[in-house]
């Protein structure tokens, strides 16, 4: 019968339900936003692939934050701004779930990749001395490959469970990509291993590593009040805020979408979340981890120099 029909060949993305007036400004706004994330992480991936002084495990680890947002940016945002000038919406399924594969292995790379971050600054203020022994290119390199293995492995294991499901619509997803939770909604069989698995992965990508930054900063805000020197303690602050504020943005939006209870936030709001780590985040890591910081501006000057004729 029609109606156990146990694959779909495409679904409608229904995005921001507004007037058509105001999806024109928001897809000006939203195309600001991804050049200024592409431009940003871009030109911090140039530097730091160009300088050999910004060659160092802190740089190191920000060029694969900086792959991270432009890819994860790229992943949902284009689909989104065509939407918001075109009529018809739809996606067809497979490239659907190809979306949400990749959206979750960026997220998950995200949230592991804050934490090597958050560990770097820690044995850079408060083992200053063995630094460069603990944080040996070898381990590096290792930290690296396994934040990406893990992720994309995580992200498979999501995938396997929602293509074992039967889908039988409706085939509209109340989203403006296709995010795991609003693809479930389209499943006609029960999915409640697929959320046990989704909250078990949140308490382990999510809770875990956010316990684990807040303990980082934690130390290195004891070692930075015995710092003696009054600029090394402004300058040192001034970092760590900056990056808690990523951080708090990133984990909390996350948290509040995955973990909170689903009556307190409708589908509306959950858009608005959804934003915050698709483009907004993407957008401003590269202000707050690298363009206030002054080897970053160093390493900008020197290559405009260069490119300037004599």
């Amino acid at each position: 019968m029609e109606s156990n029909q146990t694959w779909i060949s495409e679904v409608t993305l229904l995005g921001f339900r507004v007037d058509p007036a105001l999806e024109h400004f928001l897809f000006g706004l939203f195309s600001l936003f991804y050049a200024f994330t592409l431009l940003g992480n871009g030109t911090i991936l140039v530097l730091i692939c160009l300088d050999l002084r910004l060659h160092t495990p802190m740089y190191f680890f920000l060029s694969h934050l900086s792959v991270i947002d432009m890819s994860y940016a790229t992943n949902n945002v284009p689909k989104m701004l065509a939407n918001l000038v075109n009529q018809r919406r739809t996606i067809l399924f497979i490239p659907c779930i190809m979306q949400v594969l990749l959206y979750l292995a960026f997220a998950h790379s995200e949230c592991l990749i804050l934490v090597v971050m958050s560990y770097d600054r820690y044995v850079a203020i408060c083992y200053p001395l063995r630094y460069t022994v603990i944080m040996s290119w070898r381990v590096c390199t290792t930290l690296a490959v396994t934040t990406w293995a893990f992720s994309i492995l995580l992200a498979l294991v999501h995938v396997v469970l929602i293509l074992r499901l039967p889908f039988c619509g409706p085939h509209e997803i109340n989203h403006f990509f296709c995010e795991i939770l609003s693809v479930l909604k389209l499943a006609c069989a029960d999915t409640r291993l697929n959320q046990v698995v989704i909250f078990a992965a949140c308490v382990f990508i999510l809770v875990g590593p956010l316990c684990l930054v807040l303990v980082s900063y934690t130390r290195i805000l004891f070692a930075i009040l015995r710092i003696q020197s009054g600029e090394g303690r402004k300058k040192a602050f001034s970092t760590c805020s900056s990056h808690l504020c990523v951080v708090g943005l990133f984990f909390g939006s996350a948290i509040v979408m995955y973990m909170a209870p689903k009556s307190s936030h409708p589908e509306e709001q959950q858009k608005i979340l959804s934003l915050f780590y698709s483009l907004f985040n993407p957008m401003l890591n590269p202000l707050i981890y690298s363009l206030r910081n002054a080897e970053v501006k160093g390493a900008l000057r020197r290559a405009l120099c260069k490119e300037r004729p004599t």
